[in-house]
């Protein structure tokens, strides 16, 4: 089976550039705890994350924190252009990589705390599902929640919310105050050992009341 035409770059003069792996390892170092990982997701991880899914029946799906790319190309293969997929990325070199390797893609160079105005500009009203790579517990706290608090109102009630970590069950709690339903996925075959969270039914918070509409 060919793949879609959008994982590969177009021929023609190969481009030298270091691999994903030194990219990414380059940045954490630089970054520390502002990069999820000191090595991009394994294929392993990347089949996982996305298990589950029907791709048939999605309507919309976003990226938070691409970084090199392993999470988007498992997407993109799935999907098919079926239903957009909307990739945010901040960091520039990341970006250049995503747009080199996905040219057809929508890849937003972009704040995830901005979700609420880059889904607006897209007149996406509801996402079916949202994939996050970034170490969201390590935000400041007013990042963290509006991130949080973006996804959850436009996710669909029948949904999911996958967010990858390498600290398993410890931040239970915080996602268990944005959705009804939490689990944790164990993911071995990665480096390190990791996994992700697998979150559905977006809840009012408390200061809301009765007042959300579903």
């Amino acid at each position: 089976m060919t793949s879609p035409s959008h994982l590969h770059l177009p021929r023609g003069k190969a481009v030298k550039r270091p691999p994903d792996g030194l990219l990414f390892f380059s940045k954490f170092l630089r970054h520390g705890t502002a990069i999820a990982a000191f090595l991009p997701s394994s294929p392993c991880l990347a089949r996982a994350v996305v298990r589950g899914i029907d791709f048939t029946q999605a309507r919309c799906i976003v990226e938070l924190g691409a970084g090199t790319g392993p999470i988007t190309a498992e997407i993109l293969r799935r999907s098919r252009g079926r239903c957009p997929v909307v990739v945010v990325e901040r960091d520039a070199d990341f970006c250049k990589r995503l747009r080199e390797r996905f040219p057809k893609a929508d890849i937003a160079q972009a704040d995830a705390a901005d979700l609420d105005a880059l889904l607006a500009m897209r007149g996406v009203t509801m996402v079916d599902h949202v994939f996050c790579g970034l170490p969201l517990p390590s935000f400041p706290a007013k990042v963290r929640d509006r991130v949080l608090d973006s996804v959850r109102r436009h996710l669909a009630r029948e949904g999911t919310f996958r967010q990858l970590t390498h600290m398993p069950m410890i931040y239970y709690p915080l996602y268990r105050k944005y959705f009804d339903r939490v689990e944790f996925r164990f993911v071995v075959r990665n480096l390190p050992p990791g996994g992700f969270y697998v979150c559905q039914g977006p809840r009012p918070l408390e200061w809301e009341g009765d007042s959300r509409i579903s």
